[in-house]
């Protein structure tokens, strides 16, 4: 008998509609709307737009309600802060009160970022930072640029130009999140070597809501209206960056698209009893690292990164005993991908195999082939295995 057909779209959008959570914001949301309100402040005598509207990475506008607001005009600054919803996520960070004090600097200065209370500092390598730099993620600080000199420009501060985007703003961008020190004690930062308080993330803006049934289900429909719609190729992503990566790869429709997240195990099992030709799994190294080592639950809190696997890994793709040893000790596993890449030892690759291999062994024979790709945060990929059938 045929199977039914599913109701409605398929893909990532749908799939998380099909949830029925509601979402949030990131802190770098947050983050950017209080530094919207407070560098308008800034140049317009104390007027804080109140709610505050910013234009996400994906285009969405969120428009956010002031929670403080503060015009030193005798300092130079100006204070605003937004309190964060993560909607029906367990985020720790859900109600922290997130403020931006906006300086100006001597022209020529740019846009500087200092962490304020409760926002950590980066002290190792490995992270997407520099050591010494502020917690403040490049996409988050990349919205604030944008937005502050969109503000500057509408107000006169710097000249617009003819074309392109308008040239940055000179001011010092402080972020501080209340408490955020106490916060960040139940959070891994401490471990990553970021000291006294809260990173401030985010890639698109939005949380998504975690909920291990619902998001479970979300993945088994998603697979339901892909067979459905005759697809034979799909992607089980850890999130948007690595859904980007694989479509450009292979030009797969949005109802070909699994919002796999942290549920590896879920996308394979389910998939096992309703196959498809194909299976691309893509994501983040370290994520993926945990699947090479047989996690099936990619999530921070049920499995880390074993750098001691990554440590043999490395031994087999060539590294000496001091790389391995180095492998190991790496503060991250973007630390230990940087370190072998930097001689030649394909680590990215070899993850990607194993996790490839351990995808098939979960599979059990199912008639699905399956290829992996490996990416870093800014989604270049990193490591790759092509498409490997069912073991013998």
């Amino acid at each position: 008998m045929a199977e039914a057909q599913p109701q409605g779209t398929g893909g990532r959008s749908a799939q998380l509609a099909h949830t029925g959570l509601r979402p949030g914001w990131t802190t770098g949301a947050c983050a950017t709307a209080a530094g919207t309100a407070a560098y308008t402040a800034l140049l317009t005598g104390g007027d804080f737009p109140d709610p505050v509207t910013i234009t996400l990475p994906k285009g969405q506008t969120p428009a956010f309600a002031l929670a403080a607001e503060e015009w030193l005009p005798g300092q130079g600054s100006a204070m605003a802060g937004v309190v964060k919803d993560a909607g029906d996520d367990p985020d720790v960070t859900h109600g922290a009160l997130v403020r931006a004090t906006v300086r100006a600097l001597p022209a020529g200065s740019g846009v500087v970022f200092k962490a304020g209370p409760g926002v950590g500092t980066v002290t190792r390598p490995g992270l997407p930072l520099d050591v010494g730099e502020p917690a403040v993620n490049p996409v988050p600080r990349q919205m604030l640029r944008e937005h502050l000199a969109a503000v500057a420009a509408r107000y006169g501060a710097v000249a617009a130009g003819s074309g392109g985007a308008p040239p940055e703003p000179d001011v010092e961008v402080e972020i501080s999140v209340d408490h955020g020190a106490e916060i960040a004690r139940s959070t891994w930062n401490p471990r990553l070597g970021i000291l006294g308080g809260l990173s401030i993330l985010g890639t698109t803006g939005i949380v998504v809501p975690y909920s291990c049934s619902a998001w479970i289900d979300s993945i088994r429909r998603g697979v339901d209206v892909a067979r459905a719609a005759g697809r034979r190729h799909v992607a089980g992503c850890t999130g948007s960056t690595s859904e980007k990566v694989a479509v450009t790869l292979h030009e797969l429709p949005e109802d070909a698209l699994l919002d796999m997240g942290d549920f590896a195990g879920a996308v394979l099992k389910y998939i096992r009893r309703h196959p498809v030709d194909r299976l691309t799994i893509c994501g983040g190294f370290a994520k993926l690292s945990k699947l090479a080592a047989g996690h099936l639950d990619l999530h921070s809190a049920r499995s880390q990164v074993d750098k001691g696997f990554l440590a043999e890994l490395a031994r087999r793709g060539g590294a000496d005993a001091a790389l391995a040893a180095a492998v190991a000790e790496a503060n991250t596993g973007l630390a230990a991908l940087q370190m072998c890449a930097a001689v030649g030892v394909p680590l990215g690759d070899l993850v990607a195999a194993t996790a490839r291999d351990e995808s098939l062994a979960v599979l059990r024979g199912a008639p699905v082939a399956v290829d992996v790709i490996c990416i870093d945060r800014a989604g270049m990929v990193v490591g790759q295995a092509e498409p490997r059938g069912p073991r013998a």
